[in-house]
């Protein structure tokens, strides 16, 4: 049985500063010039990708404290990544010798450490990100010299390690990641997956993506991820994921990042409200530092998301799309339906500044349908246009009477 998760929000966790993970791209395959020089300039002659390890330090990692982050966000799932393209396991994995959390840098199992906080402090479901693929692994490199033909690093690490965290930390989410153009029958895929739906501890609640192989992606998996920050915004016939950053040009902590490099909360709040409407989950990913903490910013934009939630997680939490999902008349309007109570939900980014608001989509029905602005308490006064459209009298409420801000809902009964 495949635990297929309703529209609920994500967030990723990334393990290292992925800056540093794209450096070693940067820097030793494609040598690109500032990297080099950066290089040169700040570390000694003859460092190595692998001297970044003992640097790792995560002295400040709080796992209790990212718990209590997390709850406070409204997020309903956690999704950390455990390990990524340049190999290095969050956990003591017994196929990266020498390269993992527990051997090197920390000297702690962070995965596990943040599984039982997670578990003990939150109703969050707990997922882990894996990449296939090491971009500098010999064995990978040797099979991919032989046009995958041979599978040397698949049997040898990739593989074992998957087997490894589901069983040791049994998350409900497998992200996985980086197939390296190899194609699924190389990485074993459908055997992984027959054990982990089958046989697996988990086979009852978990959920994978679609990055098991060349071509499998927006093609195959529990759910859709089609590209990185893939929002196209419009309904899709399968279940599918935003997987986005706060940061706009990294997936990582960036040292020399600036304030406009963030996505402010009211475009994050955007982001959600078209995700959730045309049937897609959100995932939004933060960047941790070396020393293990959660950037202020990056706590201050989780918090900004959970407080919207607390007044408008009835149109987020449990929906499903609507027959339209914006709006054809008021841009900027996006809709979901509630099945359990038979609510429309129209999220508007704008407050007008009539104080009117038109929907072009919503039938209403005179003497039946009710309007009501989440977190007010009085119902709002309408105007039915025609056989479709209604015009909506908003409340003149001072700043301090807003129920929230960067974007509100209006709850519809009654309406086709």
């Amino acid at each position: 049985m495949v635990w297929r998760p309703p529209v609920l929000r994500w967030f990723g966790l990334e393990p290292l500063c992925r800056l540093t993970v794209e450096l070693r791209w940067y820097w030793q395959k494609e040598k690109r010039e500032p990297y080099v020089k950066f290089m040169d300039a700040n570390y000694p002659p003859g460092f190595s990708y692998e001297d970044f390890g003992p640097l790792f330090t995560a002295e400040f990692f709080d796992p209790n404290q990212w718990a209590d982050i997390l709850k406070a966000s409204g997020a309903k799932y956690v999704v950390l990544t455990s390990k990524h393209h340049e190999g290095f396991t969050l956990w003591g994995s017994k196929y990266s010798w020498n390269w993992n959390a527990v051997d090197v840098g920390p000297k702690r199992d962070l995965v596990g450490e943040l599984a039982t906080s997670v578990r003990n402090r939150t109703d969050l479901h707990f997922g882990l990100y894996h990449s296939l693929f090491e971009w500098f692994n010999p064995l990978f490199l040797e099979d991919a010299t032989n046009a995958f033909n041979t599978s040397k690093f698949p049997t040898s690490k990739s593989l074992p390690e998957l087997y490894e965290i589901v069983t040791k930390y049994q998350p409900e989410i497998i992200w996985s990641d980086g197939d390296g153009n190899a194609p699924d029958t190389y990485w074993n895929s459908t055997g992984f997956l027959a054990w982990l739906y089958n046989d697996s501890p988990v086979r009852d609640t978990v959920v994978t993506n679609d990055r098991w192989g060349a071509g499998s992606i927006c093609a195959h998996g529990g759910f859709y991820t089609c590209s990185d920050r893939y929002n196209p915004g419009h309904l899709l016939p399968h279940k599918w994921e935003n997987c986005m950053t706060i940061d706009r040009s990294s997936w990582g902590y960036r040292r020399d990042a600036r304030l406009r490099d963030y996505l402010p909360i009211e475009d994050l709040v955007k982001q959600l409200a078209e995700t959730v409407s045309c049937g897609g989950n959100l995932l939004m990913n933060i960047g941790p530092t070396h020393d293990g903490r959660i950037a202020v910013v990056f706590e201050e934009r989780l918090r900004q998301v959970g407080s919207w939630l607390k007044v408008n997680g009835e149109a987020i939490y449990g929906t499903k799309p609507w027959r339209a999902q914006n709006d054809t008349v008021t841009p900027g309007v996006w809709y979901t339906f509630t099945p359990k109570e038979g609510k429309v939900n129209a999220i508007f980014l704008n407050w007008p500044v009539s104080g009117i608001l038109e929907l072009g989509e919503p039938r209403a029905k005179p003497g039946e349908t009710q309007v009501k602005l989440a977190g007010y308490r009085e119902l709002l006064k309408w105007v039915a246009l025609g056989e479709k459209g209604m015009v909506i009298a908003l409340p003149q409420l001072t700043p301090q009477q807003m129920p929230c801000q960067w974007g509100w809902t209006l709850q519809l009964t009654d309406v086709d």
